[in-house]
């Protein structure tokens, strides 16, 4: 984690985070103790809980522990157990958190349902995922946000790095380790060609496999068409294609009462998963012969019905049996496919890690009035920052610009170099 480790030399002699107490809810992987470490060496005491039940490694978590880090969570947690660490991190006697970082939402929605007194004393939020972001706007809409947030999951260095080329090579370590599928001559529909669409698009294509997608927003439907994709409507191909990806957080993809009509899918073996985590929900009453599915977070409480039979295959792996035979095969009981059956790759999490780092740094060091009870994009000048301290791995050498092409370009040299509305 080059940039992380850059980050660390650099400012612990400042001890930027002198004082702060961070609570945190993300996944529990050598990547976050990594994380953890750097936050403490920067002069902040934290206090950490998962927010995925299966993605912890429990041998981390043990770790940090020992180390000192309080860390309240396990591997299969139930959801009782989730809510009961997430209660533990937060509600303890005489630490009250100033800071929180989050990946979901679910720790900034327990203290504001739990503990709401806490947020007088927080001085920031920072989220990185697409439904915790989601929430904090909701929140700032309605005039119900207490503390300054920075959205960390639409920043470049996040959008590019950990939702693109990390989707474009977690995808098919997931679905190889979990499935041993062959994806050369598969047919395949990807839903949405976003930054994670475009990942799995490629991966797949590489691998052999026919790629069609689906889109509602005519631009990226016109990159899907430039990238050599064939731009369908998902019942145009349900029939034909062996696996169906949806790469959007958009509510219920697909449903029984919009493509029963079509006959649903024909191939003899069938693959339906989520690229695109946390609110997605899938209709269980499909007349698949066998439907796979990934990412689909909360969708197996759907499921848990007396008249379907759950067998598990192995670990992370499950049968869904209904009564007339026909089955669905559901990975990591439909939560998060790349950090529960899988990893991620740790180059990509040091670029996220990053950012969270400095958004905490941002937030926590920022004077009173500089950020108001609201919801702010990471300052480019960070973004670029965080790009620039992993370079060095490529032996990347940046062109510098002279006095006078700056002059001309209206840029500082040392940048921003591009606008903070750029994406």
């Amino acid at each position: 984690m080059p940039a992380l480790m850059a980050l660390r030399k650099r400012a612990q002699g400042e001890k930027p985070l002198a004082g702060a107490k961070i609570v945190g809810c993300t996944h529990i992987t050598a990547q976050t103790a990594v994380l953890m470490e750097t936050l403490g060496a920067l002069g902040a005491q934290c206090r950490w809980a998962a927010c995925n039940i299966y993605s912890t490694l429990n041998e981390v978590a043990a770790a940090l522990a020992e180390s000192g880090f309080p860390v309240f969570a396990w591997k299969g947690e139930s959801e009782d157990d989730f809510w009961w660490c997430i209660d533990r991190c937060v509600n303890v006697e005489g630490w009250q958190p100033n800071m929180i970082l989050d990946d979901g939402g679910d720790l900034t929605h327990w203290i504001y349902k739990k503990y709401p007194n806490m947020f007088k004393k927080i001085k920031g939020i920072v989220e990185e995922s697409v439904t915790g972001v989601h929430r904090l706007y909701q929140l700032s809409k309605a005039g119900k946000l207490c503390v300054p947030a920075m959205n960390v999951n639409d920043s470049v260095t996040k959008q590019k790095f950990d939702n693109l080329y990390c989707c474009r090579e977690s995808i098919l370590d997931g679905l190889k380790r979990t499935t041993d599928m062959m994806f050369g001559g598969k047919q395949v529909v990807v839903c949405g060609y976003g930054e994670v669409g475009k990942g799995c698009c490629a991966a797949l294509k590489a691998m052999g496999s026919i790629v069609y997608v689906t889109e509602i927003d005519p631009i990226c439907a016109l990159q899907a068409c430039m990238d050599g994709f064939r731009l369908v409507k998902l019942n145009e191909v349900i029939r034909q294609v062996d696996i169906v990806i949806t790469c959007t957080e958009y509510y219920d993809a697909y449903s029984m009462d919009r493509y029963s009509p079509y006959g649903m899918l024909v191939a003899p073996f069938n693959l339906l998963f989520e690229m695109a985590p946390f609110n997605i929900f899938l209709s269980p009453e499909w007349d698949l012969p066998c439907l796979m599915m990934c990412l689909l977070y909360m969708f197996q409480a759907s499921l848990r019905t007396p008249e379907l039979t759950w067998e598990r295959v192995r670990s992370q792996v499950d049968h869904v049996i209904w009564p007339d035979g026909k089955r669905i095969v559901l990975l990591a009981e439909g939560r998060l496919l790349n950090l529960s059956c899988s990893t991620v790759p740790t180059f990509v999490l040091s670029i996220t890690a990053t950012t969270q780092a400095l958004a905490l740094i941002e937030l926590y060091n920022a004077p009173e009035g500089r950020y108001k009870q609201d919801v702010y994009l990471l300052p480019k000048k960070m973004d670029e920052y965080v790009a620039s301290l992993h370079l060095p791995t490529f032996d990347a050498h940046l062109t510098e610009l002279t006095d006078e092409q700056a002059k001309y370009l209206g840029l500082n040299k040392n940048g921003p170099f591009k606008p903070n509305y750029y994406r």
